[in-house]
């Protein structure tokens, strides 16, 4: 999502990474206080589109993910129709995963991880342009867009995603160092593709009924603006509550925090860019 999350403050004292000469967007933001998942936080407030800061000799270094882990399974979702918008969003030209090195790199040690409890990694979401952020705010601006409420907020106003913590800019995604994924159980089952316009099912129906995501029982889909998302919610299936621990636990233990209104949000704790957003398109041309 593009929520600016209270558990994303930024940190003093990092230092930059990598050069490239590249344009930066947006510098440092005060951020809500931190808090762990399960704590109560304010919701998230959406914000004004940072200023593009003067061009920089420094940049996000981001690296493919394909080329830092192939193992890791992709469905990057803003790519294409299949998203709470409904169509491809601004910024997202390839369907890649681009991370920063050390959130790629630790990413890489969190596969390790997975495969020895059965399962593999698959991210839905990594870097995030700005732009693509600044694009979800303007859709929530247009109350006669709801084309895809049925499936991915069926219990919640739209009018009400941002109060709820659901929705806010600017998003750590656009640091570079984020990333929305789930879990599949090995070997991967096949997956049915998406096709825009069929018909939709609420994102937080059983499994037998919802998309047919190859994923483990998370209890929703990915992207479910809804109480059950919440990471520590009661209401979902006892493997539902057991995948999104194993899920949990093994981020932690690789040095990523998490998000208690969405199961599959986490932050590389030590991201190299706290402060900083970028605007680079999701492309392969991106990468350093």
């Amino acid at each position: 999502m593009a929520e600016r999350r209270p558990a994303d403050r930024p940190r003093p004292g990092r230092r930059p990474g990598r050069a490239a000469a590249v344009l930066l967007v947006g510098l440092t933001v005060g951020l809500v206080a931190a808090a762990g998942c399960g704590r109560r936080t304010p919701a998230p407030q959406p914000s004004p589109t940072p200023t593009p800061s003067a061009t920089s000799t420094t940049g996000p270094g981001l690296v493919l993910l394909s080329e830092a882990d192939p193992r890791i399974l992709t469905d990057i979702r803003y790519a294409g129709p299949h998203n709470f918008i409904g169509r491809p969003v601004t910024g997202y030209a390839e369907p890649v995963c681009l991370l920063t090195g050390p959130a790629a790199e630790a990413l890489r040690r969190v596969q390790d991880a997975a495969l020895v409890t059965g399962h593999t990694l698959k991210v839905y979401d990594c870097y995030r342009p700005q732009s693509a952020a600044e694009e979800f705010l303007t859709w929530a601006g247009r109350p006669d867009d709801q084309r895809m409420k049925a499936e991915f907020y069926p219990r919640v106003a739209k009018s009400d995603l941002f109060d709820q913590g659901y929705l806010g800019a600017p998003t750590a995604h656009s640091r570079g160092s984020t990333v929305d994924l789930t879990l599949v159980g090995l070997p991967p089952p096949a997956q049915a593709p998406y096709v825009a316009g069929q018909p939709l099912v609420a994102c937080a129906a059983p499994v037998p009924e919802r998309f047919g995501d190859n994923s483990v029982d998370m209890g929703t889909g990915f992207d479910c603006f809804d109480p059950l998302a919440h990471i520590d919610a009661t209401g979902v299936s006892a493997t539902a509550g057991e995948n999104r621990r194993l899920l949990r636990r093994l981020m932690t233990e690789g040095g990523f925090v998490g998000y208690d209104r969405e199961w599959w949000h986490y932050r590389y704790g030590d991201e190299p860019w706290p402060d900083t957003y970028f605007d680079l398109p999701v492309a392969r041309s991106s990468a350093d």
